[in-house]
């Protein structure tokens, strides 16, 4: 028996900055997981997909990630999504901020 299809938003990585980003119902690409289109049909995101495997000049890694309605949009339904959602992780925060504390008072 077939899966049932869950929402899901079309993410990936700009080629040249390497941001996460998002595709918009009317194709544009986005920084914001919340402005993202949520898509609710699985035709629709196999379209979406085709789309953004053609943009290989300027997407690297485009997959479909399980997404939810919220109050302000999408929003993630995995902890890797919602971490994404949070940018890059090449400054310190969490762990790194501590360990980065602990180095300086050596």
């Amino acid at each position: 028996m077939a899966r049932k299809f869950t929402p899901k938003v079309l993410t990936a990585n700009d080629l040249l900055e390497g941001d996460v980003i998002y595709m918009t119902a009317d194709g544009q690409w986005v920084r914001d997981h919340a402005s993202a289109e949520l898509i609710e049909d699985e035709t629709i995101a196999d379209m979406r997909m085709l789309t953004a495997q053609g943009q290989q000049d300027h997407i690297v890694g485009p997959y479909l990630a399980d997404a939810k309605a919220g109050p302000n949009g999408p929003e993630p339904t995995h902890f890797r999504e919602e971490f994404r959602t949070r940018g890059p992780s090449n400054y310190y925060h969490g762990k790194q901020a501590d360990t980065s504390k602990e180095s300086a008072n050596v």
